[in-house]
């Protein structure tokens, strides 16, 4: 049983700086996975526009038959979103604590330029673990 299916960050200019794929049933290639990324920032700054709510921050949840796709979008115009199994509600928390993350192995690395692609082991051991986690938490209930 895999809660989440894949993860993405794409930053404030639409540029996929990370892609995780933690089981789903069809593994996308790396065009498929950029393209998916830009989609969802063009689909996100529509929506921003588009809404008849003044500040609306745009698309949070995409619902679908078979999946759900949560976003959580920063500050700073970073985007991260998950694909997930249907009617998956904690999502919002669990992103958020995907961002804490990021602030606390990528945006600290000396060695990580902004806005490029993120290669930090201990970023992914750490979402590793935090997907891990969440899905021992998910068959608990």
């Amino acid at each position: 049983m895999a809660a989440i299916y894949s993860l993405y960050i794409i930053n404030k200019s639409g540029g996929l700086i990370f892609y995780k794929d933690y089981g789903s049933a069809g593994r996308m290639d790396t065009n498929d996975s950029l393209r998916l990324a830009s989609l969802w920032h063009s689909m996100h700054a529509i929506s921003q526009q588009l809404s008849p709510v003044p500040s609306c921050s745009g698309i949070e949840l995409l619902q679908a038959d078979t999946f759900d796709l949560h976003c959580f979008q920063s500050l700073t115009g970073t985007k991260f979103f998950v694909v997930c199994e249907p009617g998956t509600l904690h999502m919002e928390a669990l992103l958020k604590h995907f961002y804490e993350l990021y602030t606390d192995f990528v945006l600290k690395n000396p060695f990580y330029e902004m806005e490029m692609p993120i290669r930090c082991e201990l970023f992914d051991i750490s979402l590793a673990l935090a997907v891990q986690k969440d899905r021992v938490a998910l068959l608990g209930r």
